[in-house]
């Protein structure tokens, strides 16, 4: 069992005890003992030694997923179905427990924890319904003489490698649609967070899937064990969500074997705000934008854009709001924002935002730290905004991943789009105005999978999530969510004539 050190302010019935590793349906050590330890980034405390696997562990998972693959594949949609609806019943049951190991092992507020898990059943529930809704079509060719009949079929035993920021719900968005599907899958989530998606693996044998159907490989050594498992040839699929650098390294070894891929990549979202825009919204949509995860999210807003005439109003009210975050253990009272997930991305954040005001840029407001005794021990960063950010300034072209507010004023429309498009990223851009032509318009302009319009908040599990560039490949989520893991098979067959 994993051992968990004592924390006064997480209760030991939230975060129980957990098995160190998954390997063939059976929660066990790998074969010589291998242990990784997983940290509080509110304390730098060790609080699990979970599994260290290596290629031959993850070859031993995926004989697993391959074994159960054909049963699976031949069990009733309806069937399907009823283990995911089980699955979402038992993490609102679990919701507590969920949670607290999201907390623990990113160091988000327990607030954001259970939002969190609420938002990853939800793919679960999705995904369960779509089990049962029919794919496919049946047409008269157009000479008459036959059917054209096309089948979706599962497309096969996955790897699904998830990020740390948000580990539960990544892997959900992932693991739903292929088990609604009929795949089987290998899960190999974060070496950084992957407790709660131990508990998640678990908790999908509990709701009735078959051994096998779901893995879990956990480890410190990603890039060989990754590259063992897809140069086997009985794996079909790979989803991966992460950088865009190892998103390239995955798509050159998926490449040597055609395999089918989905890549959730980086973002550098630009926030453009009109003049027009109602800046009270403007501002409270923000905050969502750049707090939500506090700035760890792909889609959070990297790069505010906002026209000369309102800029100022703007970036003083941003400041108030981002000012006033409380900062302390995700877990413990009042707090507002919890740490970053270690202190790499601590220097990053710093490093971005010196290199800024070293540009020019203008300090408009930070947050307070939290007491010494805390801040010494954690992972902790200070939102801060920052105004005339210029356009050369390194944080306009890196996705930040922590909650510095970056503002670069603009004069005209078209100015907005090319600052907004000089990006090879095209994950999610966010626009602000009253003008619904003008909305249309931009909107149009924007180089990027999704958009949202008077919102900072874009994500929903009835909604196809992807980006375009070097964004990424593929969506999740949606209806289109399920189709990532299933293959066409055209069928010409007679027809049927009266």
């Amino acid at each position: 069992m994993t051992e968990l050190s004592e924390r006064p302010r997480v209760s030991p019935r939230l975060v129980g005890s957990l098995p160190t590793g998954f390997l063939a349906a059976t929660w066990q050590q790998p074969a010589e003992g291998r242990t990784f330890g997983v940290t509080d980034p509110a304390t730098g405390e060790v609080v699990a030694q979970v599994a260290d696997c290596d290629p031959q562990d993850a070859m031993t998972a995926l004989d697993a997923a391959c074994a159960v693959a054909p049963s699976w594949t031949r069990t009733s949609p309806r069937h399907r179905a009823d283990v995911l609806h089980r699955v979402y019943s038992l993490m609102h049951e679990r919701r507590e427990h969920l949670a607290g190991l999201i907390t623990l092992e990113v160091g988000k507020t327990l607030t954001e924890a259970r939002g969190e898990v609420d938002y990853a059943a939800d793919y679960v529930r999705w995904y369960a319904e779509e089990a049962v809704r029919p794919a496919g079509r049946s047409t008269t060719a157009p000479n008459g003489e036959y059917q054209i009949l096309t089948v979706a079929e599962p497309v096969g035993p996955c790897l699904l490698i998830t990020p740390w920021n948000v580990p539960l719900a990544m892997a959900t968005r992932k693991a739903a649609p292929a088990l609604a599907a009929g795949c089987t899958a290998v899960l190999k989530p974060s070496e950084l967070t992957p407790l709660s998606s131990i508990a998640f693996a678990q908790l999908v044998l509990d709701a009735g899937a078959p051994p096998g159907a779901l893995t879990l490989v956990t480890t410190v050594s990603a890039g060989p064990l990754c590259a063992q498992v897809m140069a086997d040839e009985r794996l079909r699929k790979v989803s991966f969500t992460g950088s865009t650098a190892v998103g390239r390294t995955l798509l050159s070894h998926a490449g040597a074997r055609v395999l089918r891929t989905s890549m959730e990549l980086g973002g550098n979202a630009p926030f453009i705000v009109f003049d027009d825009a109602d800046l009270e919204v403007a501002v409270e949509q923000a905050v969502i934008a750049k707090m939500r995860l506090g700035g760890q999210s792909c889609v959070a807003a990297n790069r505010f854009l906002v026209q000369d005439g309102i800029a100022g109003r703007f970036a003083t009210a941003l400041g108030e709001r981002l000012a006033a975050y409380r900062l302390g253990p995700g877990d413990a009272d009042g707090v507002g924002l919890g740490p970053l997930v270690d202190d790499r991305a601590v220097d990053k954040a710093t490093r971005l935002r010196d290199d800024a005001l070293a540009r020019g840029a203008t300090l408009v407001a930070q947050a307070q730290m939290p007491e010494p005794q805390v801040a010494s021990r954690g992972s902790y960063f200070a939102p801060v905004v920052l105004d005339l950010v210029p356009p050369d300034a390194a944080i306009t072209h890196e996705e930040v991943f922590a909650p510095v507010a970056a503002i670069t004023r603009f004069r005209t429309e078209d100015e907005a789009v090319a600052l907004a498009n000089d990006t090879e990223h095209g994950l999610v851009s966010y626009l602000f105005t009253q003008d619904l032509t003008r909305a249309s318009r931009v909107t149009g302009l924007l180089q990027s999978g999704m958009v949202g319009i008077n919102r900072g908040l874009v994500s929903d599990v009835a909604a196809p999530f992807g980006g375009i560039k070097q964004s990424g490949l593929g969506r999740e989520g949606g209806p289109e969510g399920i189709t990532e893991y299933q293959q066409l098979k055209y069928v010409a067959a007679p027809g049927l004539r009266t």
